[in-house]
């Protein structure tokens, strides 16, 4: 047991070599990805708060975002989008924010989505979350005097 933990203490053989070639990479290919995940950060976020009923705040330094959305509950809403929901033979793959919090129920109406993707395909996945927000039964609306009416 000894053994193997002073084998855990020290950086794999790999990612030394990995540590060393990253020293060597040019400041320019750092500027290029900041840049590309700017504006994939700003495609999904600036898409999602076109969505009715929804907010997401501009992250600063990650790759994700954390949606507020009018659902009932994110576990069943993610696994819906999975199992029953698809949108021109697409659909939207995230995680629910409950699992991101000490109390669950603080991420109960949170999704939480990387932008990892290229921006085509962020804003496709933006547009198959406003469809499946139409379809899906657990949607809180917003009811107003003038939908009252109606």
């Amino acid at each position: 047991m000894l053994k193997f933990a002073q084998a855990r203490l020290s950086p794999p053989t790999f990612g030394q070599i990995a540590s060393e070639a990253a020293l060597a990479t040019p400041a320019s290919y750092f500027t290029e990805v900041i840049g590309e995940y700017r504006q994939r950060r700003d495609v999904l976020v600036d898409g999602l708060n076109t969505i009715d009923g929804v907010t997401c705040p501009k992250p600063k330094g990650a790759f994700y975002c954390v949606a507020q959305l009018p659902i009932d509950d994110s576990d069943k809403f993610c696994q819906w989008l999975l199992e029953s929901f698809e949108h021109q033979g697409h659909t939207v793959m995230m995680a629910p924010a409950t699992g991101f919090y000490a109390e669950p129920a603080t991420g109960r109406k949170q999704v939480r989505m990387a932008y990892v993707l290229q921006q085509d395909k962020l804003r496709l996945a933006v547009e198959c979350l406003r469809e499946a927000l139409l379809q899906y039964p657990g949607v809180k609306r917003e009811v107003t005097a003038e939908s009252a009416r109606s």
